[in-house]
């Protein structure tokens, strides 16, 4: 059991076994750092504790609400100085809903929620974990994410970022916890329902019948969607009936991007062999009928879970050997593996799996989400249990 110290301002027991977590984001829309939070926050919620999440709010928010889990919303995430006002409040919230453990996802958030904990009694304050989940500029803005007492980095990857860019951090502080999937729900049983396979059919004749590659990822240059098309039309004029599905949406400020894309198809020729298929929410279901998911990301993906989604689902993966995707591939299907750039490789490798068969995804799951889950809450309670600094 944890002993804890009287606070008479926040009334704050003097023990409690269960931990009262607050994380903080800009928002609950989509994305890798959003699902993470939902699932610790899942973790936290079936493991007797309580889970607080800060954020502007979004379409997630229902399903972190229906665990039973509370959503405070304050737009934190809003790029002003008008944000600063939001500093006194969440001082105010971790007083009052008496939190053990501040979880910090995001830069701008990060900072307010720094300097909130900053100005609180060391000696009761909240102890203080943040996540580098990417590999950030490295300037002030960004050091707020190592601020915190814990730091989990999500990759080996991101602990060598630390390393080399903020030498001062001291490395016993620095926790690798790898992103997981769910092995249940990302299953090489699972396939899409026959509706579902009769509407993608109707929608997207052009690429029945065809080697189905896909590159999921939002439409920006160092995705790899050129690298793609390049890779597309040297297996065509091998004569390989390939048809490839870039799925991801565009934002406004990518738009010409997209128009490079759509332009480059048109040039090489491309546009019965390649699908813009846009944002989806059935990824899962695309992936699951693909015979090659691709992850060409021309800078290192700090982990990558859609590719660990694609190798759950028992779908071979070919992938540029970097960043969080190589430690993937080289856990989990070093088959895939290719060199950064190398476009050679990937169409002899395609072309090679084509002919011969891709080989199997292996049976074993080293990422999984309860072992993310499991490791999270344990670097909780070590630190909750820890001496202060």
């Amino acid at each position: 059991m944890t002993l804890l110290p009287v606070d008479p301002a926040a009334d704050r027991p003097v023990e409690r076994e269960s931990l009262i977590v607050m994380q903080l984001l800009p928002a609950l829309e989509s994305g890798g750092v959003e699902r993470g939070t939902i699932e610790i926050a899942a973790a936290l919620m079936a493991a007797g504790h309580k889970a607080i999440v800060v954020s502007g709010g979004g379409r997630m928010v229902a399903e972190l609400e229906a665990l039973g889990a509370e959503h405070i919303t304050l737009p934190i995430g809003k790029k002003s100085l008008s944000s600063l006002r939001f500093i006194p409040i969440l001082r105010r919230l971790m007083r009052e809903k008496q939190v053990d453990i501040v979880h910090l996802r995001s830069r701008l958030p990060a900072w307010l929620g720094y300097l909130a904990w900053k100005k609180l009694d060391p000696a009761t304050r909240p102890r203080l974990i943040t996540t580098v989940h990417g590999p950030y500029t490295p300037n002030f803005y960004s050091a707020v994410m190592l601020k915190g007492e814990r730091i989990i980095a999500v990759s080996d990857m991101i602990v060598a970022y630390i390393r080399r860019h903020y030498p001062w951090v001291d490395p016993d502080k620095i926790t690798r916890i790898y992103r997981g999937v769910d092995p249940v729900a990302f299953s090489p049983e699972y396939q899409p329902g026959s509706a579902w396979l009769t509407r993608w059919q109707t929608e997207f004749p052009q690429a029945v019948g065809k080697c189905t590659i896909t590159l999921p990822g939002r439409i920006t240059r160092w995705k790899g969607q050129l690298d793609l098309l390049q890779i597309v039309a040297r297996l065509k004029a091998e004569g390989i009936p390939v048809h490839a599905l870039i799925v991801g949406g565009a934002h406004p400020r990518k738009l010409s991007f997209l128009q490079e894309i759509e332009a480059e198809i048109s040039r090489r020729n491309l546009a019965e062999d390649v699908t813009l298929v846009g944002q989806r929410s059935d990824l899962k279901n695309i992936m699951a009928i693909s015979d090659v998911v691709l992850s060409l990301s021309t800078e290192p993906e700090a982990f990558g879970r859609v590719s660990l989604e694609a190798l759950s689902l028992g779908r071979p993966v070919l992938g540029y050997a970097h960043g969080g995707v190589g430690e993937q591939l080289a856990t989990m299907y070093p088959a895939g593996a290719i060199a950064l750039g190398d476009i050679d490789a990937a169409v002899a490798t395609l072309s090679r799996w084509y002919r011969e068969g891709a080989p199997e995804v292996p049976s074993e799951r080293p990422f999984t989400l309860a072992t993310m889950q499991a490791q999270t809450l344990a670097l909780y309670r070590d630190l909750q249990a820890s001496p202060r600094q």
